[in-house]
């Protein structure tokens, strides 16, 4: 009996997978005009209001707009420029240093008084000495979770003492050797541009590309956004901190042995209120006190707005440089009610 096969029947063919449409991204929300508006303000504020400034002054006092009132203007700002960048620094990390002043006043009297032994001397010492003092500014902050100001204010105090007890309470000054290269760092020019001007624009540009195009500028603004935060991430918040505030204090120092070359000598009486300039000009550059925001040309702009206004009371004569402080003081609170605004209605929108 032949046995007949069942017939088989086809299965059922499964559907064919739909073609999933290809994902697009979801548009980010557009920022409000007013928000773009306030960034630009905060940004670039300070040197809309320098160039108007200086178009005003140079129509008004046909010798502020002269070559040499420039190279003046730009040699005295120098310093302050090279101090404020290190400022720049700890404030984006929402720190604060006191002791700018007197350290730039130390290094000054330090490279003086090593230019006996030659140029590289008296660069290495006052970095060394200020370097350390920014060293242990650090350790007691990030280590040990000191308040920025407590420690900074103690060091202020402790440089200035240094510095007395180095020069018989001031009745010892040193002298820079004429001629020598040390003294030529000071004084010596490139194109009618001093070598201060260049030092201080080379760190500028330097500081632009460190905060800008490096993992260590990110975690700059991690940490003064949100410390707790940056802890959470896995950033070296205690080590970030502790290379500001020496990169402070080493600058500090760089700019008090630049000024000791040009004056040839170490005045003991120099940087009294340099930091309280120097975070004007860091403020007033749009770098928010509260930390986590900030620009290194905003800081330019702002020492350069500070040097200008301090040449202007010059040109008029009949005002003596304490006004300088009442408009330096003026241009603070403005800056600072202004941030407020700003950072409120970013938070509205």
């Amino acid at each position: 009996m032949n046995k007949t096969t069942p017939a088989t029947v086809p299965a059922a063919e499964a559907p064919a997978p739909l073609k999933s449409a290809p994902s697009r991204p979801e548009p980010r929300p557009e920022r409000s005009t007013g928000s773009r508006i306030g960034e630009l303000v905060q940004r670039q504020g300070v040197l809309a209001v320098l160039l108007t400034v200086i178009l005003i002054a140079s129509f008004v006092y046909p010798t502020f707009a002269s070559l040499d009132n420039a190279r003046g203007v730009t040699v005295q700002a120098s310093f302050l420029a090279i101090v404020a960048l290190g400022m720049t620094l700890v404030i984006i990390t929402g720190g604060i240093d006191l002791s700018v002043g007197s350290v730039f006043a130390l290094g000054g009297v330090l490279a003086a008084w090593a230019s006996q032994w030659g140029f590289f001397a008296a660069l290495l010492v006052p970095l060394v000495v200020c370097g350390a003092i920014g060293l242990a500014n650090g350790l007691l902050i990030a280590r040990a979770n000191m308040a920025p100001f407590i420690v900074t204010l103690a060091s202020l105090l402790a440089a200035r003492g240094m510095l007395l007890a180095f020069t018989d309470e001031g009745a010892t000054t040193y002298l820079v050797p004429k001629d020598s290269a040390f003294a030529e760092l000071g004084q010596g020019s490139v194109w009618g541009f001093g070598y201060p001007i260049l030092i201080a624009l080379a760190l500028f540009g330097a500081g632009g590309l460190l905060l800008q195009r490096t993992s260590f500028g990110q975690t700059l603004f991690a940490v003064g956004g949100s410390s707790d935060a940056a802890t959470l991430m896995g950033l070296p918040v205690a080590r970030t901190k502790i290379l500001v505030y020496t990169l402070s204090g080493l600058l500090a120092g760089l700019a008090g042995a630049l000024n000791a070359a040009r004056l040839s000598s170490g005045v003991t009486i120099v940087g009294v209120g340099m930091e309280l300039d120097a975070i004007s000009a860091v403020v007033i550059g749009g770098t928010l006190l509260i930390g986590g925001a900030g620009s290194i040309s905003g800081t330019l702009w702002g020492v350069l707005l500070l040097a200008v206004i301090q040449n202007l009371i010059n040109q008029i004569g009949s005002l003596n440089s304490s006004y300088q402080s009442v408009v330096s003081g003026g241009f603070l609170i403005v800056v600072v009610v202004a941030q407020r605004y700003l950072a409120r209605s970013r938070r509205t929108t």
